[in-house]
This record gives structure tokens, sequence and C-alpha cells, in this order.
């Protein structure tokens, strides 16, 4: 997992069915963790801009949000409510 902040939201009227009345965010990796690119993450827990999250990727994205069909590679799993040294 990685953990990033949602800096924004993604709108995409035309998508898979099985993608149809979710939410994606975008989600910055914190720098200290050295990635520098910044991915689009379905949202089934209700994050919100500015709020620091934990992001499955891959196959773990598809089975934490239950949706072991859908064309899903990054999913916010987690809303972070205190840590350390995150940025």
């Amino acid at each position: 997992m990685i953990i990033g902040k949602v800096v924004g939201s993604v709108v995409s009227t035309r998508k898979c069915d099985n993608l149809v009345g979710n939410k994606f965010m975008i989600v910055e990796p914190i720098p200290s963790l050295r990635v520098d690119n910044r991915i689009v993450a379905i949202d089934k827990i209700g994050a919100g801009i500015g709020e620091y999250v934990l992001v499955a990727q891959g196959s773990a994205a598809r089975v934490g949000c239950d949706m072991e069909k859908a064309p899903v590679d990054a999913a916010i799993v987690g809303i972070i409510d205190e840590g350390q040294n995150l940025e």
C-alpha cells in the first residue's frame, strides 16, 4: 500500500458498466516515499480533498473495494486519522 493525499477528483461519464456510480479521486503519494507520479484511485469510503489516505494497488485494489471483476488498479481503502512525519 502507499500513503497519499487526495488532491482532486476526476469525472468520467463514459466508463465500464461495473464502474458506474463510483467516485474517482486524484491521489498524490507522500514525497518521502519517493514516488513522483499521481494516480487515480477509486473511492468507496468517501475521502475528501486534503485528506491523507491509504491506497491499495493491483489486484489488492479490486479485492479491497469488493470489485473483483472491475478494471480497478488503485483504490482508497482507508482515511488516515493520525500519523507521524507524513510530509
